[in-house]
């Protein structure tokens, strides 16, 4: 039999077992979230317990992975969800060896030989995890000395933007390395390709099964690199056909301009369900087919006996449907309770991201007043220190993005600030714009919309507080600005500063009680953003922000949340959202509040830069 044939057969042998495999694959699957919930839950207060914060952000959880204790607590998390697939492909590899024609005896034997073998499986698991771990950390740290090589001379965003040929070099570079990291990875695990079978069929001590695995393997391991290709080939396939299925299906649906939403978000979240559901299935059925060209390769007569007793794998999936259905009655009940939470007015303070960044080029004064013009409450900037001591409204720690021209922020005098075309970029007919001060910000901004200030470090301030405060006291714009900052102790200094003022916490990424830092608002991504963070932060009195919010959709999404604040680079397009928002009923919203949470995107517009 070819080796295409053996591996059709093994898709076609998994998906006679589907009514096994598939219910199993979600329940181990659930088990392992349910697992690494409470393990996250200790990881993160672990990391909040070694600093002097109640929260950590960006740079401070980077230090903590980092750190030796921090690496091997995010082993420890991330190891699980690879103990579920052991565990799934197990059951799965018992079945195929299983003499029962009934599926669910099948189920019953396999799982009692896994269970039997469990200790000796999580060994296993995490001998395979430390082999895979050690195979790749030589080629992670080759990656990073090229990346640091070649893309550290400017700002990171100035390559990920413009991908000079530094970048290109990195690419090319990285890639080789990761291509010799994949055929290292396959040349080991196609000779590891039985150590499961031999812990599993024959009680073999898990330290020893991978060498006595390459041992039996010897010359097939070359079949065993075809027959993987193939079966690679058959899943990208049917995952690329699901797509395409449910692309198709999606776009035949008819958005109305006006009337029949309804109609339009129950096809659309029908749709996105089952893409989903197919989704879950063919991972089941994949691995499924994968245990069984392993076992071909196996071979043997090692068998699973049925185990004695009435109540197997039906009885246990049958009950674990009844406390889905109970939660889906109590889903029901607090119905009334979402219905109110969505139809409330919505109080959300539209912010435009560096000004109005989706329609005038970022941070200059033509943003600035296209905000204005559009309705923001806040513009939002980011300044930084010249070298002659001005403060200039700029995101990057040099022009290179921008402009092209490397020169960075802090070795900058105003003269040459003032002759750095930052618009061209955008469009010509902006090529006379600057990067401004923030003086004329202000000054453009006072009595129209207040200014949200970023305070940007990159290690070279040298009192970027004080010269914030000293301006906007001059001009006497102390109620109509807020300062933010990545930097933690910045957010602290400026409120030991002027404990009046609005300040506020931004955090990319964060653990541990966001609510708990001090400032009057938390702004994170909407990546961060969960039910649980936005009633923390209210039940401590703190307003919550969300960037960078750019699809209509999304926006929508994040105001049913109740969030406070919009970080856009659209704020015309925000305060459109709004007032559509307005005309809804409440079976509106839910629909639309559902389709959302399922990830349907309505515009596919690409910004330039969303980071905060």
């Amino acid at each position: 039999m070819s080796h295409l044939s053996n591996v059709v057969l093994a898709w076609r042998r998994s998906w006679s077992q589907r009514s096994l495999f598939v219910p199993l694959y979600a329940a181990l699957r659930l088990l392992a979230l349910a697992l690494i919930a409470p393990a996250l839950a200790g990881l993160i207060n672990l990391a909040v317990a070694l600093s002097d914060q109640s929260a950590l952000t960006d740079q401070d959880i980077a230090r903590f992975i980092l750190s030796p204790l921090g690496f091997l607590a995010s082993l420890a998390v991330l190891s699980v969800l690879l103990v579920a697939e052991v565990l799934s492909f197990s059951v799965m590899a018992a079945s195929l060896r299983s003499p029962e024609a009934d599926v669910w005896k099948t189920g019953s034997a396999a799982f009692t030989l896994v269970f039997g073998r469990l200790r000796a499986l999580l060994t296993f698991a995490m001998l395979f995890i430390l082999r895979v771990l050690l195979l790749i950390a030589p080629f992670a740290a080759v990656a990073g000395l090229i990346a640091w090589w070649t893309l550290t001379d400017y700002d990171i965003n100035y390559y990920l933007t413009f991908h000079p040929p530094a970048f290109w070099v990195a690419v090319v570079l990285i890639g080789l390395v990761m291509l010799i990291l994949a055929g290292a990875l396959i040349l080991r695990l196609s000779g590891w390709a039985l150590a499961l079978h031999l812990v599993l069929f024959e009680g073999a001590r898990p330290r020893d099964v991978f060498a006595e695995s390459a041992r039996r393997m010897g010359a097939r391991r070359t079949a065993l690199k075809i027959e993987l290709v193939i079966w690679v080939a058959i899943r990208i396939a049917i995952a690329a056909g699901i797509a395409a299925i449910a692309n198709l299906a999606m776009a035949l649906i008819p958005i109305p301009a006006e009337g029949g939403l309804r109609r339009a978000l129950i096809l659309i979240a029908l749709v996105l369900g089952f893409w989903a559901l197919a989704g879950l299935v063919l991972s089941a059925i994949g691995l499924g087919a994968l245990a069984k060209v392993l076992d071909g390769f196996y071979g043997g007569t090692a068998s699973v006996a049925q185990p004695s007793g009435r109540v197997g794998v039906r009885g246990r999936l049958l009950g674990a449907a009844g406390v889905a259905g109970i939660a889906l009655l109590v889903g029901a009940w607090v119905s009334d309770g979402l219905l109110t939470q969505l139809t409330a007015e919505d109080d959300v303070t539209v912010i435009g991201h560096r000004g109005a960044a989706g329609a005038r080029p970022e941070n200059t004064m033509a943003s600035v007043v296209k905000a204005i013009e559009d309705g923001a409450d806040w513009v939002e900037i980011d300044v930084q220190e010249t070298a002659d001591g001005e403060i200039v409204v700029m995101h990057d720690s040099d022009f290179m993005k921008l402009a092209g021209v490397p020169t960075k922020i802090w070795d900058a005098t105003m003269q040459d600030v003032e002759a750095i075309d930052i618009g061209s970029w955008f469009a010509p007919e902006y090529s006379d714009e600057r990067a401004p001060t923030l003086r004329a910000v202000l000054e453009a901004a006072r009595g129209k919309a207040s200014v949200l200030i970023e305070l940007k470090y990159y290690g070279h301030d040298v009192d970027l507080e004080n010269r914030v405060i000293a301006l906007v006291e001059e001009l006497g714009m102390q109620d109509q600005v807020a300062t933010m900052s990545l930097k933690y102790p910045a957010v602290q200094k400026m409120r030991a500063l002027r404990p009046d003022w609005r300040t506020g916490v931004l955090a990319a990424t964060a653990v541990g009680d966001l609510a708990r830092l001090e400032g009057d608002f938390i702004a994170v991504s909407t990546a961060s953003l969960r039910p649980a963070l936005v009633r923390a932060v209210h039940a401590a009195g703190k307003d919550i922000y969300v960037w960078t919010v750019n699809e209509p959709l999304e926006m929508s999404r994040m105001i049913s949340l109740g969030i406070d604040g919009l970080i856009t680079d659209e704020p015309a397009m925000a305060r459109e959202v709004l007032e559509v928002r307005a005309t809804l009923n409440p079976a509106e919203r839910v629909l639309l509040w559902l389709t959302q949470e399922m990830g349907w995107k309505a515009d596919a517009k690409e910004y330039r830069d969303e980071s905060p």
